[in-house]
Formats: C-alpha cells, structure tokens, sequence
C-alpha cells in the first residue's frame, strides 16, 4: 500500500515542522506530499537524519522491486508495479516471454529457436511486439555441453538470457560465460544461497529464487534483503494452473495491499512445466500474463501461437485510461509515389488499422496523414475540437507531405466533410475531396480517384 504524505511528514525533521523552506517548498507537509506521490526527491531536505532517510528510502520503494534482465536495448525490465487490478491505474512493464533451449536439443532445433527470437517480431499500434527471452537449459548431465550451449547462444543472439540449472556448478560456470549480459541465474533454492551469495556480491545480477510454496521463498528473499543483493524473481513453485493463479495472485495481493516486502518482486511462471501440449501451453501463458507473472516460459512457439499472446500482452499493459493510438505523422501505404492520393484520418488505432487495411486492399498506394487526436476516432475529434479544419491544415502544414507528394489533392472523410471550406481557406494551394462516409467504401473509390488524379 502507497505511503501517504501524512506518514511521511512524520519522519521530518521535527515531526514536519520545522518549514525551514530549504526543499524548495513553503512547509514541510507540502514536502511530503510531494514525496509521497513521486514528485520530490529525499535529497531535497538537507535536515533529514540518516536514520530517518534510510527508513523513507525504503517505505517510499515501489512495492514491487524493478529488476532489469540483460543490457543495453534489448534489456527486459519487470516488476515496479503500483496496482492489483489495471483500472486502478495500469499496469507498467510487459511480462517478459522466454524461449526455452535445452543443451540436449539437436543442434538444428537450437539454431531454429535462435532464428525464432530474433525473426519473430510484429508491428501493432506503432509498437513493436516481440519475445524478449532466451531460457538456457541444463538437462544433458554435461556440464560442458550446458556451457557451450551458452557460449553459442551469447555468440548468435542479443536477447537476454536465463539460466537454468539444477547443478550449481554448472549454473555457475555458463554465468562466468554470459556475466557481462547480466543473466537472470535460476534456481536460488534453500539448498544452494549460502554458495550464491558469495558469487552474488562478486557479480551481481538478478536471480531466480524458487521454493516448494510461498512460505519457503520469505526466509530465503529476508536473507538476500540482508545482504542488499534483492535484484530478485520469485518461483512459488506452482505445478499446475489453478495452483500458479493461487500463488501469483497471493504474492501480488501480499506486496502491493500489505506492503509485504519479502514478497515485493517480480515472478516467473512455467506453463511449459504444466503440459506437452504446445497450444494449451500458450493458453496457459495467457492466464499467466492477465494473472501477474513477469516472464513466462514457453518451450517452443510459431507466428501462430506467439502474436496472439503478444497481442493479449499489449492489450493488458496499455494503460486502461488513454484511447489506444498510433504516432502522429505520414504512413506510406504500398510504395507511393509523388503523384499518389494523400488521405488524412485521426490517430485512433482503430481508426488507422481500419483505413490503412482498406487503402491496402485498393491495391493504391497512398499516403495516408495521421492527425493526433488524442486518440479519438474522426468523428469524436472533430466535436472535440481536434480534427477540425484549422487542425487538420497546420498539421498538414508541418507533416512534411508537401515535400512527398506533388499532387496537392488532399482527401478528407466523409464524416466530416463540413471541415472542407476551413480546410480550402487553409489550405488555397490544396483541391479538397471528400471521401467515403464510411471505411470499407475505400478499395472501390480509391482506383477512381486516383486515376483521376493522373488525367
């Protein structure tokens, strides 16, 4: 649970009275509030004991611990949540998914699932939709096999990797491999952390800590808090789906409303623990996603399977509060060229994925002007004062389509035709059709118009 501003102020110097206004604020309870919502900083009160600034460093953490897996651009940060439920506020870094490798997969099958990484990829709503994990397996028995596994994963792939190996001797020389790409090392269990910890403050990186049940993951995170190495993923240990569910929804609840920070960090699921069934294992993925696993492991996936779960991932982690939408600017559709149709819409993702659809199914090339409008679809921007003529025509203005097409013909929908004589008034050098009314009216009347265009 959020730390309020009233309990913050109490642990000012003082008790919050002392309104010396060093911090940049008229009183110390102002100070506090800012603290409290994310908008001032423990470094702003030079009076504050160190006693005291260790003690509000530490309530003032997010519940649940951000713990960043790899480096550079392809890092995969999770956790940093704030809610239970996503239209409390949202929920903030998408679950990792993992691709499982095993050293005692034939050789085709581990340069395919590389390939599957890095060439499985899909644009939606301007992002781009991606696995982000590589899991490295330890199941021959060979520890040099299980290293080398490693040494030729780093050699062909930037992705971030976990390791998995029940050997810790094993576990620890594939890290010696890979520690620079500060991997996620799996599994800390209460068999092996007295020889982790050591290794862990050498190099630290971020570790799995799996136990038989949530209870047998406290004494073991309470003794990395101990020793600050808390760059933690918990493993409850869950065998099946009812029981995952259980166990992530306990451990998300004890974080966030109790403020339990034994168990504030990010978890890790297994459906492909759970069946051989390669499209329930996806299903079971799903629920993990909706049901607050940070990563979730997959032993293999195909275009099929993998961009509905990415798809799923987007939905639950855009923020329920904003419309979701696509960047502002000009989208070529086809290969269009200076005497193509120019069309302008707003940048509602539904609005653009219905247009550009039927624009590509016209066989046109156009270009298509997305004008932000908060996310509103055409209509609602327009009675919203955001897709007005005198909007559309500065936007246009700055889009830089003058420079792309020579046309100088700009088609506008029907919905808001109304918007034409601002726009001609704007726009004198622009001739302004009106389009369809309605989307699914375009493949028929783009080839006209653009024929038209070039008499």
């Amino acid at each position: 649970m959020a730390l309020k501003g009233t309990d913050v102020v109490k642990k000012l110097p003082e008790l919050g009275k002392k309104n010396c206004k060093e911090c940049g604020f008229p009183t110390c309870f102002a100070f506090a509030m800012k603290l409290a919502s994310g908008g001032a900083s423990l470094d702003k009160c030079p009076h504050l004991s160190a006693e005291a600034k260790a003690e509000l460093e530490d309530a003032l953490a997010p519940a649940i611990k951000l713990v960043t897996i790899g480096t550079g651009e392809n890092a995969l940060q999770i956790g940093n949540e704030e809610v239970v439920y996503r239209h409390e506020k949202t929920f903030l870094h998408p679950t990792g998914v993992a691709l499982l490798i095993s050293d005692s997969e034939p050789e085709v099958a581990v340069a395919a699932k590389i390939r599957k990484i890095s060439e499985l990829k899909f644009e939606r709503v301007g992002v781009l939709l991606k696995a982000n994990l590589l899991a490295l397996r330890h199941d021959s028995g060979d520890r040099s096999k299980f290293v080398a596994l490693v040494r030729e994963v780093c050699a062909r792939s930037d992705a971030p990797v976990m390791l998995m190996s029940e050997d810790t001797d094993a576990l620890f020389a594939a890290w010696e491999v890979c520690a620079e790409r500060r991997p996620l090392v799996y599994p800390l269990t209460k068999d092996n952390v007295d020889r982790f910890v050591p290794k862990l403050r050498e190099r630290p990186t971020p570790v799995g800590v799996r136990a038989g049940g949530i209870e047998g993951l406290v004494p073991l995170t309470a003794k990395l808090r101990e020793e600050k190495l808390d760059d933690v993923v918990l493993d409850p240990g869950s065998g099946s789906l009812m029981d995952g569910i259980r166990d992530q929804t306990f451990i998300r609840r004890a974080a966030i409303k109790q403020n339990f920070r034994y168990l504030g960090y990010p978890t890790i699921a297994f459906p492909c623990l759970m069946t051989k069934d390669l499209l329930e294992e996806a299903l079971l993925a799903a629920a993990f996603i909706v049901k607050y696993a940070a990563i979730v492991v997959l032993s293999d996936f195909d275009r099929h399977t993998l961009l509905p779960l990415l798809t799923q991932r987007l939905n639950i982690y855009t923020d329920p509060r904003m419309p979701l939408s696509v960047k502002e600017g000009v989208y070529e559709i086809g290969e269009p060229d200076p005497d193509s149709p120019v069309l302008v819409t707003s940048n509602w993702a539904l609005t653009y994925f219905i247009v550009s659809s039927e624009v590509e199914g016209s066989k046109v090339p156009s270009f298509l002007c997305v004008k932000d409008t908060e996310g509103l679809g055409v209509l609602t921007g327009w009675a919203a004062g955001k897709f007005t003529g005198d909007a559309v025509a500065a936007f246009i203005k700055k889009s830089g389509i003058e420079q792309k097409a020579k046309t100088r013909t700009l088609l506008i929908p029907g919905m808001v035709g109304r918007i034409r004589g601002d726009l001609e008034e704007a726009l004198p050098e622009w001739k302004i059709v009106v389009g369809p009314r309605e989307a699914s009216e375009i493949p028929a009347f783009l080839p006209v118009f653009a024929a038209k265009l070039k008499q």
